[in-house]
């Protein structure tokens, strides 16, 4: 169960530090300053990266049997720039006194 939730944390905040970096750095400099090589480059990366954090978000919702509104709203968290930070921050919350325990 640790390395699951681990897996989830570690592409939680991979995936939120490139949203953020596509949408308040890459696309500004794309449409404002005419600059498209980052958007492309952070905009892949983030593509790739968002099925990672799909398939990791499923592994956990599997092992701790989520409902499909809670499994649909961590699903999400990555489509949502800081989101994901919020998100994987309850998850562990909730799981570390399991974990401990």
């Amino acid at each position: 169960m640790s390395s699951v939730l681990t897996r989830y944390r570690v592409m939680a905040y991979v995936v939120g530090c490139l949203l953020v970096t596509l949408v308040f750095v890459a696309m500004p400099l794309k449409y404002l300053g005419d600059q498209p090589e980052l958007a492309k480059v952070v905009g892949i990366a983030h593509g790739w990266l968002f099925m990672v954090y799909i398939v990791a978000s499923l592994q956990l919702a599997r092992s701790r049997r989520w409902p499909l509104p809670r499994t649909a709203l961590v699903l999400s968290a990555g489509l949502i720039p800081f989101l994901s930070f919020v998100m994987e921050r309850r998850v562990t919350r909730e799981l570390t006194p399991e974990l401990q325990a």
